[in-house]
């Protein structure tokens, strides 16, 4: 399956809105009901304040994520020389075939051609363990000093991070090339 990671544009929003809205759901993270969900479903809002990128197959768009810097207003912990990544979801349909460690290989590629960032930061509420295994396995290590608490809930969200001056293992076949 060749895979190309682009930045989404307004056709693709209705997509991603139900992929995100899709994976959050099956995994259980939250209700449909849940505030947060009308935030992850606010494609048109993040296109406007980040980078909104998509992972297309066949033309058909079956991964998105969010790309924020530091400053910026989807940025929650990104600091200086920082990008940081949300919301990433893979569709349902294609969970478990390895697009999610592609994404997140071609992120890293990416950043790793931009001046000034020398680290990824990312957010995982302490209860997404397949997450946390995902960016560990990827070379992510916590930085639990810099953890913090949803205002008003009691969800405690772990901050993983990512210096770029090693390198990953060998990329993946799963996502080919990088548009946008």
């Amino acid at each position: 399956m060749t895979v190309v990671l682009r930045h989404a544009v307004p056709a693709d929003f209705a997509e991603v809105r139900r992929i995100t809205r899709d994976a959050y759901l099956r995994a259980g993270h939250f209700s449909a009901d849940h505030p947060y969900m009308s935030v992850l479903e606010n494609v048109e809002q993040r296109a406007e304040h980040a980078q909104v990128w998509v992972a297309e197959t066949a033309g058909k768009v079956v991964a998105a994520v969010t790309l924020t810097f530091a400053g910026q207003p989807y940025s929650e912990i990104a600091r200086d020389g920082e990008l940081e990544f949300r919301m990433l979801a893979v569709d349902p349909a294609y969970q478990g075939c390895g697009l999610g460690r592609g994404v997140v290989r071609e992120i890293v590629e990416h950043v790793r051609q931009l001046p000034d960032i020398g680290a990824i930061s990312i957010t995982s509420a302490s209860f997404m363990e397949r997450a946390h295994r995902l960016y560990r396995s990827l070379g992510f290590r916590r930085a639990p000093e810099r953890d913090w608490y949803v205002p008003g809930e009691d969800v405690l969200l772990w901050v993983f991070r990512l210096e770029l001056g090693g390198s990953l293992s060998a990329r993946p076949a799963k996502v080919s090339s990088v548009r946008g």
